[in-house]
């Protein structure tokens, strides 16, 4: 991912200059997020008469970046302009209707997630930050609101969320592969109701990543027939979801435990409480300690983030499996 410029001005000069005599030790790669922070405060000082004075619905917030931003800054962002009384409409990608319920007018804009999109200068944050402790941002009740009686099974539901795409213009990095699979079906397999969900390309706005094939579906199916498949729950439909975006969130508002993997499949799941095992192994996310501040403040979920393998398997051994919990 490269650096996007701010707006070239004075402010931004004067910021540049602060971050930079600030943290100029740092890496360029990561430096530039602390200037985006410091940036994205100032543009929100010019809103301060109308979010806490005049009190009318005024807002619009649009939004074309990645999933990932979106669950942990622009919504949160929406639905506390939606409590103060300011929300008037919101923009987003295909399949985002229901990510917005609260919003009184939310539409479908555009076909597309892009990059450029990511650097919303409009919002409190964009991406990674050394600060988040954010004024104008609030938790979305997303388990109260999707919460239902539809997939409710004999044992607690563990959903695991699962990615194969390429990262930062290479191969996948994070994943969990088909090895790691058969430990977590093998380990929790009588103990859960195990929910696999990997998304298909044409179930999600596509971004700027490329999904892979990982061919774990007809394994899954052969060798662990007591895993549900999320995508064939979505063929079913019993909830009459109108998009796959609403069907994953009407899932795991009835799940505790999760498994998921760096980014938005990370973030989406960490926004349903209980409890997320976080499989990254790479990304400013580990300099910015997003997995330790950012993502528990997005539901209350306890997160525990592994770097590798070895690590999901520890957390599994003295989180998941009961007799350890």
């Amino acid at each position: 991912m490269t650096a996007h410029k701010v707006p070239n001005n004075i402010i931004t000069k004067l910021i540049s200059l602060y971050v930079r005599l600030r943290y100029g030790k740092l890496h360029w790669d990561v430096r530039y997020y602390y200037r985006d922070t410091y940036y994205c405060q100032f543009v929100q000082l010019k809103y301060i008469f109308k979010d806490y004075f005049s009190k009318k619905k005024y807002k619009v917030i649009s939004f074309d970046g990645e999933f990932a931003p979106e669950l942990e800054f622009v919504i949160p962002f929406a639905y506390w302009h939606y409590k103060n009384g300011t929300l008037l409409r919101t923009e987003g990608a295909k399949f985002t209707k229901e990510m917005y319920f609260f919003s009184p007018d939310h539409q479908e804009v555009y076909n597309v997630r892009t990059n450029e999109g990511n650097y919303n200068y409009e919002t409190p944050r964009i991406l990674y930050s050394h600060n988040y402790d954010m004024k104008k941002w609030e938790q979305v009740p997303f388990k109260a609101h999707f919460k239902n009686d539809i997939f409710v099974y004999d044992k607690p539901v563990l959903v695991v969320a699962n990615r194969y795409n390429t990262e930062w213009d290479g191969p996948p990095i994070s994943f969990f592969s088909i090895d790691m699979l058969k430990f977590i079906f093998d380990k929790l397999g009588a103990h859960y109701q195990i929910i696999y969900n990997r998304p298909r390309p044409e179930q999600i706005t596509s971004d700027t990543s490329e999904v892979n094939d990982l061919n774990e579906y007809d394994f899954i199916k052969k060798e662990y027939p007591s895993v549900v498949l999320m995508e064939d729950l979505y063929r079913e439909n019993a909830i009459k979801a109108t998009s796959f975006n609403h069907f994953q969130m009407c899932v795991y508002a009835n799940a505790d435990k999760f498994l998921s993997i760096h980014g938005g499949t990370a973030a989406l799941a960490s926004c349903f409480e209980g409890e997320n095992i976080i499989l990254s192994k790479q990304g400013p996310e580990h300099h910015f300690g997003c997995f330790q501040t950012l993502f528990p403040k997005l539901s209350g979920a306890i997160i525990h983030h592994a770097k590798n393998d070895e690590e999901v398997k520890a957390y599994i051994n003295d989180f998941y499996t009961p007799n350890k919990a």
